[in-house]
Parts: structure tokens; C-alpha cells; sequence
């Protein structure tokens, strides 16, 4: 498929303290969900990423349906980013390489991007709200602790509802993390207990689950692109002699940081090795920078939870597009 081409070649070359832990879950988004918002990438067929193309470049279509593109931002307007960082007990062993990382993210930005930073563990802590003030992201970076519980979602759900006050900027989150939820886990593991072993493997409907989908809806709302970053403390292939169920639990995690991505046109990006960490970091910044983000409102009024499968064509038959697959008209 031309869409996985892209993808692998786009990901081989691009390869103040506020604690939040008590805010519900349900906060209200006050963006116009009519708009739907993406990011899309380009590149030739040799992929190279192509940087100079403008609306009229573009043919949208939602279901086949050809649609209005409203606007369209050049890769230079600056982006809204939350930067997540993972700070549960998992992370503790290697929180230097964790920062030195993250500091080589900001560094690879555009001067004009703003940045939030945000660490989560028992608790879901805003060290900085958006800024363009490296020493003010710095010094978050460099004070980011904690330990305890693997509180993702959450804290994924804090950074979306901060990004509504980013208005009509661009928006991405990256988020550092073993991908293993401790809420999530508990629910998983809760489910497999009630199961044999030969059935655990296919028990768990990861796409299913509550939580993911409060966040990936409100992804749609305001197009985030999501970039995960998973530890290799959730690779469930590196557990020492692990049981089924363990497999089970671990399998479903990494799954639903792989439909992050895929859902809102993001990259799952894979820590191997921890000395991988700063030159993935450095990559999602240049993808970032290579992001057209289109604009347009649906000729389909109808809010009906459906799901709308949207496709994005660059008109020169040599080029390739890459972006988010659809989305649920909430």
C-alpha cells in the first residue's frame, strides 16, 4: 500500500506546578467540532518530504465525497505541543536519560512553537502551561519527578482539554511512556482472570476500552496529532519469562499506543535501546516541522457518532499524503 510506504519511509527519515490529579474526566471541549482539522505529511516516492505545496495542491474527500478545503497551514506556522513525561516507579533507573532526551526535543523545535510540560505518576502535575520560554521549559524538564502509579490517560485527557486554550493552532502531543496504565492494566487483568490460559491471548479488545476513546475523541475535536514513545519497560517481548496473562496485559498497552497513533495520523515510535530515546525525540521535532494541517467543514451536517473515513489526495500523482484515518461526527 502506497500509505504504508509512506509511512515506513517518513518514520525511517524523521525516524509553573499545578496538580490536576482531583479534575473529572469529563470536562467539556468548547471547540467547533464541525471543523475537522488535520496534519498530513508529504513526500515523493523516493521520500523525500515535499514542503512547498499550498490548498489548492489538495483534494479532500470524506466517504468518496468530495469536500471544501477551508484553509490550509504551511509547514512553517507554529505549532500548540504538550510534552508528556512518564515519571511512575517504571521510569526511575533512567530519569537522566529522560531528560537529556526531552531537552533535544525542544531544542529541535521551532523557535516559535509553544510548549507545555507535563509529567504524570500517582499524580497528572502541569510543570509549565504553553510557552516559548526555553529556559521556563528547561527548568520543568530538569525538576520533572515522581514515582508510584502509570497514570496515561489521564494525563493524556489533562493535555487535550489544555490544548482547547490553544484556539486554531496547530496541536500535537508527544508523549513518553511505557504504555502500561495502571488503571487499564488493573481492568485487563481483572477481565483475564475470569478466563483460561489459551484464551487470554485474544481476550482483550484493546480498540474497546472507555478511556482510550474519551481521548481519541477528543483528538478528532481539535485534530492533536499524537506521537507516543514506548519504553522498552512495556515491550512485552522483553519480560523474563513472562506468564500468559502478563503477555496478555502487556500486548493490549502496546496496542492501544499504536491506535493513538494510527487514529490521529501520529507515529509509534519504539525505544529499542534507552540510548535510542534523544534521536527519537529529535525526529518526531522534524516531522512536526514538515506538517501541513488542512481544514474543513463536513458537507454531512448529520452528528451521529458514525464514523467518517476521510482520504487526502495531493494532486501531483507522484507525491504521497499521510494522515489521520477518520473520525467519529460527535
Amino acid at each position: 500500500m502506497q500509505y504504508s510506504r509512506f509511512f515506513i519511509i517518513l518514520s525511517f527519515l524523521l525516524g509553573g506546578f499545578l496538580s490536576v490529579s482531583g479534575q473529572t474526566d469529563d470536562e467539556p471541549i468548547t471547540v467547533d467540532s464541525s471543523i475537522v482539522r488535520l496534519n498530513v505529511g508529504v513526500a515523493d516516492r523516493k521520500g523525500r518530504l515535499i514542503t512547498d505545496l499550498n490548498r489548492q495542491d489538495f483534494t479532500m474527500r470524506e466517504y468518496g465525497v468530495k469536500q471544501n478545503i477551508q484553509r490550509c497551514e504551511p509547514v512553517v506556522t507554529p505549532f500548540s505541543v504538550v510534552m508528556i513525561l512518564d515519571m511512575s516507579g517504571s521510569t526511575l533507573g533512567f530519569r537522566e536519560t529522560i531528560r537529556q532526551s526531552a531537552y533535544r526535543f525542544v531544542d529541535a523545535l521551532a523557535p516559535d512553537d509553544r510548549i507545555a510540560v507535563i509529567e504524570f505518576y500517582d499524580k497528572v502535575n502541569l510543570r509549565n502551561d504553553f510557552t516559548t520560554d526555553r529556559k521556563a521549559i528547561g527548568n520543568s524538564i530538569s525538576v520533572a519527578n515522581g514515582r508510584g502509579k502509570t497514570q496515561l490517560y489521564k494525563a493524556l485527557d489533562f493535555a487535550l482539554n489544555k490544548l482547547v486554550g490553544e484556539g486554531k493552532r496547530r496541536k500535537a502531543i508527544i508523549v513518553l511512556t511505557d504504555g502500561v496504565d495502571t488503571a487499564l492494566r488493573d481492568t485487563d487483568r481483572d477481565l483475564l482472570q475470569k478466563i483460561t490460559e489459551k484464551d487470554m491471548l485474544t481476550a482483550i479488545k484493546p480498540e474497546t476500552n472507555d478511556n482510550l476513546n474519551r481521548v481519541l475523541n477528543k483528538a478528532d475535536v481539535q485534530g492533536v496529532t499524537i506521537y507516543p514513545l514506548a519504553l522498552p519497560t512495556g515491550d512485552p517481548s522483553k519480560l523474563a519469562d513472562p506468564l500468559p496473562i502478563q503477555v496478555a496485559m502487556y500486548n493490549a498497552a502496546r496496542f492501544r499506543l499504536q491506535i493513538l497513533a494510527d487514529r490521529t495520523g501520529g507515529t509509534l515510535n519504539a525505544i529499542n535501546r534507552l540510548e535510542e530515546m534523544g534521536r527519537l525525540y529529535a525526529s518526531v521535532a522534524a516531522e512536526l516541522r514538515t506538517l501541513y494541517t488542512i481544514e474543513y467543514q463536513s458537507s454531512n451536517e448529520k452528528r451521529d457518532g458514525k464514523w467518517r473515513a476521510i482520504k487526502i489526495e495531493v494532486n501531483n500523482a507522484e507525491l504521497i499524503s499521510k494522515t489521520r484515518q477518520g473520525y467519529f461526527a460527535k
